[in-house]
């Protein structure tokens, strides 16, 4: 089964290098050369990703992705974007991009990251999310580590559900605060830090081959841990 791409770009030339790049890959590309045209496309097309320019001739391109979530439309976003001060990846990660390639890139890097967002779509149709050995019920809200119940205290749950959910992802602090402030607005301005802190030695406690790692600047990211 093939996959298709839109891709979302205004350089006539990149975007035909990026066209061409993608169909000696296998996939089926179509390309949009502004935010009406891309809004039409997703309207009468199902992608299986989008990939996203934020400077177009008639806007910023992160209004495609809540276009689609008004329309209720579900996409998967890689932003390509010229604009990567932490601000501007930031604000694209907390809109909805599923991922922020700054521009310049290198092609192989693209590829792979179209092939990893493709693999987390497969994954979020599943009832159960993997990160290593530990496993997150989507419907029980629980997680399991070999079989075995790991339980944790509400605001750990709480942090590690919402990184789980974006696994292999940065997740922004922001994103993750929001969670927990909604459950508890007494949460203070250090609190994150002890809750990754506390989960990360619990992770480590029990031997779970997943890790948190910092992303400076952003917020942070759930791994597998590989033995180097």
């Amino acid at each position: 089964m093939y996959m298709r791409i839109l891709l979302v770009e205004d350089d006539i030339n990149l975007a035909d290098v990026n066209r061409r790049l993608l169909v000696r890959e296998g996939y089926v590309v179509d390309v949009a050369p502004s935010v009406a045209i891309a809004k039409a496309a997703v309207v009468d097309i199902k992608y299986d990703i989008i990939l996203l320019d934020r400077m177009l001739p008639d806007g910023d391109g992160l209004e495609l992705i809540k276009f689609s979530e008004k329309k209720n439309i579900p996409n998967r976003f890689l932003v390509l974007s010229a604009l990567n001060d932490v601000d501007e990846r930031i604000q694209g990660l907390d809109i909805g991009a599923d991922d922020y390639i700054p521009k310049p890139f290198e092609p192989e890097e693209l590829l792979a990251r179209i092939r990893a967002a493709l693999r987390h779509g497969l994954e979020e149709i599943k009832k159960e999310i993997k990160c290593g050995q530990l496993i997150f019920d989507c419907v029980g809200r629980s997680f399991q580590i070999n079989g075995d119940a790991f339980v944790l205290p509400r605001r750990e749950l709480i942090v590690l559900e919402t990184l789980i959910q974006r696994v292999g992802r940065v997740t922004t602090r922001e994103t993750i605060e929001s969670e927990m402030y909604g459950y508890d607005d007494e949460i203070l301005s250090n609190s994150l830090e002890s809750h990754i802190s506390k989960l990360r030695k619990n992770l480590k406690e029990h031997n779970i081959d997943a890790s948190i790692h910092t992303v400076r600047g952003v917020g942070y990211i759930l791994k597998e841990t590989t033995n180097a």
